[in-house]
């Protein structure tokens, strides 16, 4: 390749960062109205032509939401969806990293009959759309008795963030020389200690990516939680959307309030493990 089609001239960097903004700007526009909608007195939130800056900013949106408004009397069980979404997220995340750094370091350390085998089917069973699950799952919880319950959602979750961790874990530690825990082991280390002191410090950006990918699976997930789950004791945050819907109205200023509470702990979770999660996903890239 000639160096005048290698070199990259400024009027191409010009365009390609103008396509991304007006990229992003497209992406960040619906998440951006929603966000200014949940601080819209309802006035302005049903307003033609739309206000697209809020003209007097209000948190009253929240504070209805949680039924603290002096008149209103009894607001949704929006507490225990925010604690049912916690717990089962933070659950479903810390034993689908544990089970999935396992697996990922018994699939690069070891050999075993039918490894690629039962690599590949983990594997073909993230291809398995979950939606297409929730009829059997909800037939099945049921008779088990674990329907409508956060252990029956905490196990549909495990069963789908396990793979893809498996998948994601295995890759970091092959990037790992096996000969530097054999080292640590020859200088007295148990293997267990070398996993600890060696091996699972240069893993950390691989598992704190799996992390952020299972709990987003798992925080943001609708459609299997809508069917599997039926009452306050349950419902996740997403499935509490709905509760913000009637016959013939829709409560848009409170949906987009709950809506935020939704987006908030995501973002903030992503900023907090944002320089693991960037080493993460491009460790390995460059040999």
């Amino acid at each position: 390749m000639s160096a005048s089609f290698a070199m990259e001239r400024p009027w191409q960097r010009w365009l390609i960062r103008i396509g991304v903004f007006l990229a992003m700007a497209i992406l960040c526009l619906p998440g951006l109205w929603v966000v200014l909608t949940a601080f819209r007195p309802n006035i302005e939130v049903l307003a033609r032509p739309p206000v697209w800056i809020p003209q007097d900013p209000t948190l009253a949106n929240f504070y209805g939401i949680f039924g603290l408004l002096p008149d209103q009397q009894q607001g949704l069980p929006v507490a225990a969806y925010v604690r049912n979404s916690l717990v089962i997220s933070l659950t479903s995340t810390a034993v689908a990293v544990l089970i999935g750094m396992m697996g990922g370091y018994a699939f690069a350390r070891y050999r075993f009959r039918g490894k690629a085998g039962l690599f590949v089917a983990f594997m073909l069973s993230r291809t398995v759309p979950g939606v297409a699950l929730s009829l059997p799952l909800f037939t099945l919880w049921s008779r088990i008795g674990i329907l409508d319950t956060a252990f029956g959602l905490i196990l549909v979750y495990l069963a789908i963030n396990v793979p893809f961790t498996i998948w994601l874990t295995d890759g970091f530690f092959r990037q790992i020389p096996a000969d530097l825990s054999e080292a640590a082991q020859i200088d007295g280390c148990t293997r267990w200690q070398a996993f600890w002191r060696i091996e699972f410090p240069l893993a950390r950006s691989g598992l704190a990516s799996a992390a952020i990918f299972a709990f987003l699976t798992s925080w943001n997930e609708y459609a299997l939680a809508s069917q599997l789950t039926r009452t306050t004791a349950s419902k996740t945050m997403p499935v509490g959307l709905m509760d913000f819907t009637a016959q013939f109205t829709v409560d848009w200023s409170g949906m987009s309030a709950m809506a935020v509470l939704i987006i908030v702990p995501a973002l903030a979770l992503t900023f907090m493990v944002q320089k693991h999660l960037i080493a993460g996903l491009t460790f390995g890239g460059v040999k």
